[in-house]
């Protein structure tokens, strides 16, 4: 039977929500969005083991936050690197460890800390998808009309054609250990991007467009009112 494992990046900063404290650890309903992001791989059939990666100077704080809120999900936590890249590598390491002679029955998926309102069973969808598929996205398309290029010059393109793309994103941890073996590079601007950079073709999972990430105030006041 295969083990599931999710790595729960959360090492970014406050600077887009004018806050000196980092956007995971602001409240939503009462507690950290941290923990509510925590709660929803708990609530999945696919039951996966949590690594929850942050930034070294921010694991006491972290301790801390569990005692006052009474947090007792288990998940093991890692030091963040210097980037998403380094962060989520360190991640696959504890994973890699405690797998090591098992890997071909481990999916892994990896997913924002500041996405608190996933969906249990859209987690669920998206590693039942790895029995058929080595690497999967979850992403809506887009309800806007689109155009690229630049302020000068752009062309509209079909917006049917175009997916926003969420987390989680979940891969075999064979296709991850074989990624992430590579020099970090500026166009890995996700997880994806990483495994496509070897060929690997990358499933698209139908999201939710209530699965936003919190990165400006207003999204926190948008989640509170899908909690509601």
């Amino acid at each position: 039977m295969r083990k599931n494992y999710v790595i729960i990046v959360a090492g970014g900063s406050g600077s887009r929500m004018n806050s000196d404290l980092p956007k995971q650890f602001l409240l939503l309903a009462g507690k950290p969005v941290l923990m509510h992001t925590i709660e929803r791989f708990t609530r999945a059939t696919s039951n996966p083991k949590i690594i929850v990666v942050l930034n070294e100077s921010l694991l006491n704080y972290w301790k801390i936050l569990g005692k006052e809120h009474h947090f007792e999900i288990p998940h093991a936590v890692v030091k963040g690197g210097n980037s998403r890249f380094q962060s989520v590598k360190n991640g696959l390491e504890k994973i890699f460890q405690l797998e090591a002679d098992n890997l071909e029955q481990v999916g892994i998926a990896i997913h924002d800390g500041a996405r608190p309102l996933i969906s249990p069973n859209l987690i669920d969808d998206c590693f039942d998808a790895l029995y058929e598929h080595q690497a999967t996205v979850v992403a809506v398309q887009s309800t806007n009309s689109v155009r690229i290029g630049s302020v000068s010059e752009s062309e509209s393109i079909d917006r049917d054609s175009v997916w926003m793309i969420q987390t989680p994103q979940t891969f075999s941890a064979q296709v991850l250990k074989e990624a992430f073996l590579q020099s970090e590079l500026a166009s890995f601007t996700d997880d994806a991007s990483v495994v496509e950079k070897l060929g690997y073709p990358i499933h698209i999972i139908p999201g939710d467009h209530k699965n936003i990430k919190i990165t400006f105030e207003d999204d926190l006041k948008i989640a509170q009112l899908y909690l509601q």
